[in-house]
Formats: structure tokens, C-alpha cells, sequence
């Protein structure tokens, strides 16, 4: 939260020039910023605060973005049994700055046309509030991987872990602050990799069965194969392309429907071909529609047999591009 007082004395503030002569470093970290306007000279002072503390407690960026969005959009909150930790990680989000920072003093150099602003942190009450907040994600992480053999043998499952493994990351920053504090760590944090290589072995137990029944060589069926395959997926290919067999067989069930045609242009003398592709991920066991997609492509030649062609080469690179990211996305987010 962030809170501060304005100064409107002329005479300079100790704290600008020291800051440590008003905020003593046994009891605050504290650290002073300024700019020709207010909310700028805030910025800079809470951004020199967080450079105290250095390049560890910054989460990477994808780390980041998944924790706080999942914290924007209320995910966590399943996850989290501790309102109040919820409410200042939220708050932390809406800020976009150190969690417990506030900026408590700023002054206006009416002869420089400058301001200064003081960010602050009470070392015991930071070291308390990031004690929480890893004990918070600790039982966040447990609630997230308790789960059954055939509960975490799912996509769910899957996610799952991998977002454990992103609130794991988040809690090796908070775990590093407190290192700089010289503060003990609660018991329990660990690394991400152990949550992410879980997740990879949760994949390799997940078969997917792809149905294309109007594909032409497998084509299609096999840019979607790899791309689960990349993931971690097994593919039976025995399955793959057929029109119905192995449906009931599997819990997880890519269905493929290709729609071929032929759209006349008059007076374009060439041949054109389209395709209209809709495709589905179902969980045949909760019959829901987990990822759908869907796009058109066309293209011409001088033979239907050659427009037809660069319609599924079309159709692959689209594929590869746009639904492996598709892909990806969705199994990076649990929101």
C-alpha cells in the first residue's frame, strides 16, 4: 500500500539528501527518487527501493505475468485459504511495486522545480508480510498437487502442477528478499523444477487421440500430432485419422473437421481451393470442450489438384504457428 505526506516547507527535508538519517536502516529500508513531476519522482523512488534489494527478487517475466494475472482475475483465490494475503497480494498487483513498500514522504524543490519522494519499508514488518506470503503460497502449492493418481493423470492435473511450479518461482523471490534481510525462511520452499518436471511426466501418462476423417495423408492430423507430441503427449497413430474407432477408448479426444471446396471467381481463370477447418479438444469424460479452433484458408492454382495442395501446406503452417502457441498458452494458465 502506498501512502505519503507532502511537504510544503521550503526548507529541504534531511531524508533527501540522507535518507537513512531519518529512516534508520536498523528499523526501514528506504531509498529516495525524484523527477521534474510528482508521480514520476514516486516511481523512481520505489524503483531505487527495489534495486536494494537487487536482480533477485525479480520473477522473470513469464512468472509474472501468469502469478498476477491469475491474482487479477481471482484464480488464486480457490487456491489460497488466507483472505488477507489474497487482498495485499492484489493490491501488490494493482500497484505494480515491492509488496509493503510505501511512499511516506514527498517534497516539492519549489527553486529546482523538482520533487522528491521517500519509498519506504519497516524491516520487521516486511519481514513478517513476506513470511506470510510464502506460507500462503506454500499452502497454495499443497492444495494445487494434492491430488490422486487418477485425479493428477489429466490435463487438469497437468496444469496443475504447472502453475505450482509458478508459485513456487514467485516464492524463491520473496525467499531471496528475505535473504537480503537476513531473515530464517519458512520450511517448505523449493524449487520450481521438481513441480515442472512432474507436469512433463503427468504429460507423458496423457494419450490423445486425434480423429481427421477427411484428411489426406494424415496431413493434418500430423501437424497437430507433433505439436502435442512436442508438448509431451502421446499419440496412439494407429488412431490418428480414423473416422470413429478409439473415441470411447480415450479420455482426451482431438476432433478434426476438414471441409474441402471449391469457390468460383468469374473471370479468374484460376482454379481454387478451400478449407474450412474446425477443431475440437474434448474431455470425453466430463464432455467438455476444453480448447476449440478454427480458421479458413484458400488458395489457387492452375489445376485442382495443385490448389488443393497449397491449401493443407497453408493449413500445416498455420497450425504450426498459431495453434502451438494456442496450445502452449493454455497449459501455462489455470484461469
Amino acid at each position: 500500500m502506498i501512502s505519503c505526506a507532502s511537504s510544503a516547507n521550503t526548507k529541504k527535508p534531511d531524508w533527501v539528501d540522507n535518507v537513512g538519517s531519518v529512516y534508520n536502516k536498523s528499523l526501514y529500508i528506504a531509498a529516495v527518487g525524484s523527477s521534474k513531476d510528482r508521480i514520476t519522482a514516486e516511481r523512481n523512488a520505489l524503483a531505487n527501493l527495489s534495486a536494494v534489494f537487487g536482480q533477485s527478487i525479480q520473477a522473470d517475466v513469464f512468472t509474472r505475468n501468469t502469478y498476477y494475472e491469475a491474482a487479477r482475475n481471482g484464480a488464486i483465490t480457490q487456491w489460497l485459504d488466507n483472505t488477507e494475503i489474497e487482498n495485499v497480494i492484489k493490491t501488490s498487483v494493482s500497484m505494480d511495486t515491492l509488496i509493503g513498500a510505501e511512499i511516506k514522504e514527498v517534497w516539492y524543490d519549489e527553486k529546482n522545480n523538482t520533487f522528491y519522494a521517500a519509498a519506504v519499508m519497516e524491516r520487521q514488518r516486511t519481514i513478517q508480510l513476506y513470511t506470510n506470503l510464502i506460507t500462503a503460497n506454500l499452502r497454495m502449492i499443497n492444495n494445487l498437487t494434492n491430488l490422486d493418481q487418477t485425479e493428477k493423470n489429466t490435463i487438469e492435473g497437468l496444469l496443475r502442477y504447472r502453475f505450482a511450479g509458478t508459485v513456487a518461482d514467485v516464492n524463491i523471490t520473496y525467499a531471496n528478499l528475505l535473504y537480503v534481510l537476513n531473515a530464517p525462511l519458512p520450511n517448505g520452499v523449493r524449487s520450481s523444477d521438481e513441480y515442472r518436471l512432474e507436469a512433463q511426466n503427468i504429460a507423458g501418462t496423457i494419450p490423445v487421440n486425434i480423429i481427421a476423417p477427411n484428411d489426406r495423408e494424415s496431413r493434418i492430423s500430423g501437424a497437430f500430432a507433433k505439436i502435442f507430441t512436442d508438448n509431451g503427449f502421446k499419440i496412439d497413430a494407429s488412431a490418428s485419422g480414423a473416422a470413429s474407432s478409439g473415441v470411447n477408448a480415450y479420455r482426451y479426444v482431438l476432433q478434426i473437421n476438414i471441409a474441402l471446396s471449391q469457390p468460383v471467381y468469374p473471370g479468374n481463370p484460376a482454379i481454387f481451393s478451400q478449407m474450412e477447418l474446425n477443431v475440437n479438444l474434448i474431455d470425453t469424460f466430463t464432455n467438455i470442450l476444453l480448447l476449440p479452433y478454427s480458421f479458413t484458408v484458400r488458395d489457387g492454382h492452375n489445376t485442382a489438384p495443385l490448389a488443393e495442395d497449397r491449401v493443407f501446406i497453408s493449413a500445416e503452417q498455420k497450425i504450426n504457428t498459431e495453434y502451438r502457441e494456442i496450445l502452449s498458452d493454455y497449459l501455462n494458465h489455470l484461469y
